[in-house]
């Protein structure tokens, strides 16, 4: 039987918790294939982001062609994507390839609330990448700049979420973990909004929790679940590699990749084991 096919389209990560690393760690984690077309070279750790070097938009577009006139893909994710010129060979391949089940994770503010895209790049993703998508997962602060609404409340979200639909977007995600309170994730289909929600766990071990999340997103569609259990997937992985994150490094450490599944092999290792593998995720799929 072969595993679906995850093609990750995003910038490499020296740290290893984010970008091209965090993704396949997930995708392979979560039984999917994991490939990359890498758009940019970044020299990062726990406390940020100190070089990137970019990708020739020539070479990502060599990159696109040789996964998929060979290997092929069930579905793919986009993260960064900081230069017009690579993002719009991105669109190009993307639409080349008639790749229908596409995850935007739009990376586009730091973890500071510096704002990484500005002008040209955001109206193309906007107005070009955004309407390709299945369904695009930004956070609070993303969220924001996208719709151009301040987040305070539920309503604004609801109302976020509205907007970016309008861009073109099949299904939005928007993912709550810069409110306060229980970690609420809202989905919006254009009819019809859900909540899927999880404990705060209170850590700054959270480096690549978007590109984690949308990874597993892309994953689940993959391997052909429907977008509601995809996205609860993703949410259960993402809570439980969060609860068990690494302090690594001074500043944000990453997440534990391995953890949403670390205990059901511990149990197939060591059956009867008092503990192993039980999880306390919680989660709620909420209709409007």
């Amino acid at each position: 039987m072969k595993p679906a096919r995850v093609l990750t389209i995003a910038g490499s990560d020296s740290g290893g918790g984010a970008g091209i690393q965090g993704d396949l760690k997930t995708i392979t984690v979560l039984g999917g294939f994991g490939m990359s077309v890498v758009t940019a070279l970044t020299a990062q750790n726990s406390l940020g982001v100190h070089g990137i070097f970019d990708v020739p938009p020539e070479f990502v577009e060599k990159q696109f062609d040789a996964v998929m006139q060979d290997i092929g893909a069930d579905a793919a994710k986009t993260g960064m994507l900081a230069r017009p010129d690579i993002l719009r060979a991105v669109i190009g391949k993307i639409r080349q390839y008639r790749i229908d089940k596409l995850v935007v994770d739009p990376v586009m503010v730091a973890k500071g609330g510096t704002l990484l895209l500005r002008g040209e790049i955001m109206d193309l993703l906007r107005t070009q990448l955004i309407p390709l998508a299945f369904v695009v997962t930004p956070n609070i602060p993303e969220a924001e700049v996208l719709a151009g609404v301040k987040i305070a409340a539920a309503e604004d979200v609801r109302e976020a979420a509205r907007r970016i639909r309008q861009m073109g977007a099949r299904h939005v995600v928007v993912k709550g973990g810069h409110l306060e309170g229980a970690a609420v994730d809202v989905f919006y289909d254009g009819n019809t909004f859900h909540e899927f929600k999880a404990e705060r766990i209170d850590t700054s071990n959270t480096h690549g929790t978007g590109c984690t999340f949308s990874a597993a997103l892309a994953t689940g569609i993959a391997q052909g679940k429907e977008i509601l259990d995809a996205i609860s997937q993703a949410k259960e992985y993402i809570t439980e590699a969060i609860r068990n994150s690494f302090a690594l490094g001074s500043g944000h450490g990453p997440l534990n990749h391995l953890a949403p599944v670390a205990g059901k092999w511990e149990k197939r290792l060591h059956p009867g084991a008092a503990g192993v593998g039980k999880s306390s995720f919680i989660g709620i799929i909420k209709n409007d």
